[in-house]
């Protein structure tokens, strides 16, 4: 597979790579399982069908890539199970805003036409960004790709309901939900958005007691509640208020009369409320927020709806006597609110309250309404009729499984945040009002009898129900999180058949799975619920339960630069793929205010925009993009993705190029060593070796620890400043030394090919492309065969090959050559000029360092001589450095021309000089001082004590000067 010809392009073009490369690992079915080892297994948290690639995904991509393509190089038997989920609301709005272009309305084609047009849209535009997921360079086993609406996951859907609910665990009840009166459904809490501050009201509204004879505290014959959502009233049940409040002891139990309405409710005491806040008198309207829902509970108030589905006020309220049970009789509403959308209620009942003097005051007040993310609309708590998971007896082994060990969290600390949710969880509501999803496999007789299986024919068969009992069935789908929490196992094709279960070679292989990699916005709604199932359903061969997987490796989220989540509305988005491409400024621009309403913010984000990439943005490549993600995943904190640090990956890139670049050129038709000769090695070739296992040991410990940074930063030390900025640069005196013997030169040509190739397993799992593209070169040359890097033994550390006294050696070395550098660099003297060198206050083992690495330092600091002084000789006037306990001194004299280097000085100590005095000018005005913002007045500051310490460093070499 690999060029003939062992050379490389003349420069890095990661496009043309990453073109070529995927094609042949996808062709070559490479990401599949096929090692010989231990199994090892991660499951893809699966992108929503409607999705595109966002910096999330790409994070979350690099990371499970790297650990993938490292246990694969292990040798282990792996997989990375690819899929997709239906994304139920998302998808249906999807293509219900395309009929809608057509002027057809889902209603018109019927459900199952409906869903027709769905699975069209799927196979034609749906799973756009399993395409975007290649491009990362993600080795997942596309072999395997699941769905999770296919006929398998559907299977597995059916079997678990049917089960949960023969078990007690899945029951139908009237319970609060958020409901979504535009999409006409019920939504998770993690449909619903309630983080942007909005403006509102807090509108203060008197309740008048029953007895006329009571009194508030201060004399009032009312009490005054305050709310943001005055329409609710015409729903309370009580008013709360708290029992340690001395206020109001005197008339806990006593009625108030309910404006609007004429209905008398009692005052209750109750934990929940906040006496400190307003008047510390709080309306409970149980059947219109999950708060007030809990406190009726607790006090056991009734509970009154006053909405239809659409948010508008129904003609009869519905009374329910406690939480849980069912509507016991209806209440007329008042007349002229009947049929009143909620806000228009809201208009109604104000002014009804200013005009009958009942309204006490009006503040302004800024909220967090929640929102459905897809309507946009404010959610809306309602009493529906819905599906749940009776959750306690699921919780109870699921917490276990965390606390005895048998998964881990990482960083542990996520498992407190998991423990704190699971011991306070609530029943699920799984059911969700649309047409797109897993129908809930339930039937309805015409007496309301409700009947679970897993297909009609069975409902019939097992309740004995013959063809005239006309059945209908759940017009319900079940939520998306229902079907993605079976995910570890109904993707390797469990069915709940034992028989087949037994045989199915994938499922008794890979689960339980090793590590599941996601963000901490998710424990709660997939983690968790996994954890619950997979420990219910899948059992080992003696009856133990098994887990979903052993390890849960929390990340933490991508933000912008500035920390500022990344947001539409923000105009800071990064597309993954703008980073690999690149996209020019006109496109970039577009793409950040496409799709806002408001053009004052979408002219303040092109104008940000256009600042911050004036010439777009231009292509990395995914090598760097991926490097610079797993550099930053520092576990479970959120990362800030800083643009510098994809452009100095990039260049990593380059360096990686250039560097094997001139291997090959050194090496081609030249005679290479084919077996290691240690004996031939010299100090240059015993550090290198040293340092690459040490390099290998702690990249595998920081993939034991899911320490991507560090692994990542392991792997940049060694090779760029290590391989490339030291052993490269000592080997080309050997290599152009005429005098130093052919096998000694074939050998360090060996070694530098073999850390080499050696560095590209390395860094394989982290910049897939670049590394295979140089390992087919390079490996052939040292011997080595195999199609793919990505089959290739991964390096592992060799502790005989570790060489202490080599490195302590080569420090020296680098320390002297860095010193003399120095001294070259600030006195100007060009980097051709031989250096006399002075050696003072060296201690014998320095000396007998100095004697191994005289040749090397000679030729790398290009130094003339060495010269060793005692402690008691004054040496010739010099510039100095110390290096360990000795000082190097480089005598100035004959070797600059003062008079010249005096006034090239005194010019940079005067523009010095003016930065200084500009900086101290402002800081002694007090006017600056007192206004400016103190981080920029420190800021100065710092500016002033830089300034000041280059003038002292310019006057001390001008000094040196002047007395030559």
């Amino acid at each position: 597979m690999a060029d003939s010809a062992q050379n490389i392009a003349t420069t890095y073009d990661p496009a043309e790579i990453e073109k070529k490369w995927y094609s042949i690992w996808e062709n070559n079915g490479y990401f599949k399982p096929s090692g010989h080892g231990d199994a090892f297994c991660i499951m893809i948290p699966p992108p929503n069908v409607t999705g595109s690639l966002h910096m999330g995904h790409g994070f979350n991509n690099a990371i499970m890539d790297a650990l993938t393509r490292f246990n694969r190089m292990m040798g282990k038997n792996t997989l990375w199970q690819p899929g997709t989920d239906h994304a139920g609301i998302a998808t249906q709005m999807v293509v219900e805003r395309q009929l809608a272009a057509q002027h057809i309305n889902r209603h018109d084609l019927g459900r199952e036409k409906f869903i027709e047009k769905i699975w069209e849209w799927k196979e034609q535009s749906g799973g756009a960004i399993t395409r975007q997921i290649r491009r990362l360079g993600s080795s997942v086993d596309w072999s395997r790709e699941r769905f999770t609406m296919d006929e398998g996951l559907s299977t597995a859907v059916k079997e678990v309901f049917v089960r949960l609910h023969q078990d007690g665990l899945i029951y139908r009840g009237k319970r609060l939900v958020n409901w979504d009166p535009k999409l006409q459904t019920a939504l998770s809490d993690l449909e619903v958005e309630s983080d942007k501050e909005e403006q509102g009201s807090l509108w203060h509204f008197k309740y008048f007691f029953e007895d006329k004879s009571l009194r508030t505290h201060d004399g009032k014959d009312y009490i005054v509640v305050a709310t943001t959502r005055p329409e609710t009233l015409l729903g309370d049940t009580a008013v709360a208020v708290a029992p340690d409040d001395e206020r109001y002891a005197h008339l806990t139990g006593k009625n108030i009369i309910l404006p609007v309405t004429g209905r008398t409710v009692a005052i209750v005491q109750d934990e929940y409320v906040d006496k400190e806040f307003g008047t510390g008198c709080v309306k409970i309207t149980p059947a219109h927020d999950f708060n007030d829902y809990e406190v009726g509970k607790r006090c056991g108030l009734a509970i009154i709806n006053i909405f239809n589905k659409n948010a508008e006020i129904l003609a009869e309220f519905e009374y329910i006597a406690r939480a849980g049970e069912a509507i016991s009789r209806v209440i007329p509403a008042p007349a002229e609110y009947i049929g009143l959308e909620r806000f228009a209620a809201r208009k109604k009942l104000v002014e009804q309250a200013e005009a009958e003097g009942w309204l006490d005051q009006i503040q302004p007040y800024t909220l967090k309404p929640p929102r459905g993310d897809r309507s946009g609309v404010i959610v809306e708590p309602l009493l529906t009729d819905q599906w749940y998971v009776r959750i306690a007896p699921l919780a109870e082994p699921a917490i276990k499984a965390v606390k005895n060990g048998d998964i881990k969290f990482v960083p542990e600390q996520y498992s407190n945040m998991y423990m704190a949710w699971m011991n306070n969880i609530q029943d699920w509501c799984i059911s969700r009002q649309l047409w797109w999803g897993h129908r809930i496999p339930a039937w309805y007789d015409a007496d309301g009898n409700i009947y679970v299986g897993r297909n009609e024919a069975e409902v019939r068969k097992d309740n004995k129900l013959d063809a005239a009992v006309e059945l209908k069935q759940d017009e319900d789908v079940l939520d998306t999180w229902f079907s993605s929490a079976l995910w570890t196992f109904s993707t390797l094709g469990w069915t709940g058949d034992e028989a087949k279960d037994q045989e199915n070679y994938f499922l008794n292989t890979f689960h339980p799975t090793d590590v599941l990699v996601t963000g901490f916005d998710i424990i709660f709604f997939w983690v968790a619920r996994m954890i619950m199932m997979t420990l219910h359903f899948m059992k080992n061969e003696d009856g133990t339960s098994q887990v979903p997987f052993r390890t849960v490796y929390v990340h933490g989220l991508v933000r912008d630069g500035e920390g500022q989540k990344m947001s539409k509305s923000k105009g800071n988005v990064l597309d993954p793929l703008d980073l690999i491409d690149g996209v020019d400024m006109e496109t970039l621009v577009q793409k950040r205010t496409t799709g806002l309403m408001n053009p004052k913010q979408a002219a303040k984000i092109e104008k940000s925009t256009r600042k911050e990439f004036p010439e777009g943005i231009q292509a990395y490549g995914t090598d760097a993009v991926r490097f610079t993600f797993c550099a930053l995943a520092n576990t479970g904190r959120d990362i800030k993705f800083d643009m510098k640090r994809v452009e100095g990956y990039r260049n990593f890139c380059n360096k990686i190029w250039n560097a094997t670049r001139f291997v090959m050129m050194n090496c081609e038709e030249q005679p290479i060593g084919q077996t290691a000769r240690p004996d031939l090695w010299e100090l240059p070739e015993q550090w290198i070796m040293s340092r690459l296992q040490k390099a290998e040991a702690s990249v595998h410990q920081a993939f034991a620890g899911y320490r991507l940074d560090l692994a990542a930063q392991a792997m940049y030390d060694f090779i760029w400043n290590e391989y490339c900025d030291w052993y490269v640069e000592l080997t080309k005196p050997v290599l152009n030394d005429p005098e130093v013997p052919s096998e000694r030169k074939a050998e360090v040509r060996r070694v530098l090919l073999a850390v080499m190739e050696a560095s590209l397993r390395l860094a394989h799992p982290i910049m897939p492309y670049l590394t295979e593209e140089i390992w087919q070169t390079l490996a052939p040359m040292i011997g080595l065969g195999g199609d793919t890097i990505m089959t290739a033994p991964y390096p592992v550390s060799s502790p005989e090959k570790i060489n202490e006294q080599a490195e302590a050696d080569m420090q020296w070395l680098q320390g002297l050559i860095g010193a003399v550098r120095n001294i070259r660099g600030e006195m100007g003297l060009g980097n051709a000029r031989l250096l006399p060198v002075l050696l003072q206050n060296t201690t014998d083992a320095e000396k007998a360092q100095i004697s191994r690495i005289e040749p090397l330092f000679k030729a790398l600091a290009k130094v003339e001589s060495i010269s060793f002084l005692t402690q008691q000789e004054t040496p010739p006037l010099s510039s100095s450095s110390v290096v360990g306990h000795a000082s190097v001194l480089v005598p100035m004299k004959g070797l600059i021309d003062p008079k010249a280097e005096l006034g090239r000085l005194q010019k940079d100590f005067d523009k010095v000089q003016k930065q200084h005095d500009q900086i101290a000018g402002k800081l002694s005005n007090e006017g600056f001082v007192s206004k400016a913002p103190a981080a920029v007045v420190d800021g100065e500051k710092v500016k002033l004590a830089e300034f000041a310490d280059q003038l002292a460093k310019i006057k001390a070499n001008m000094d040196q000067i002047a007395a030559l």
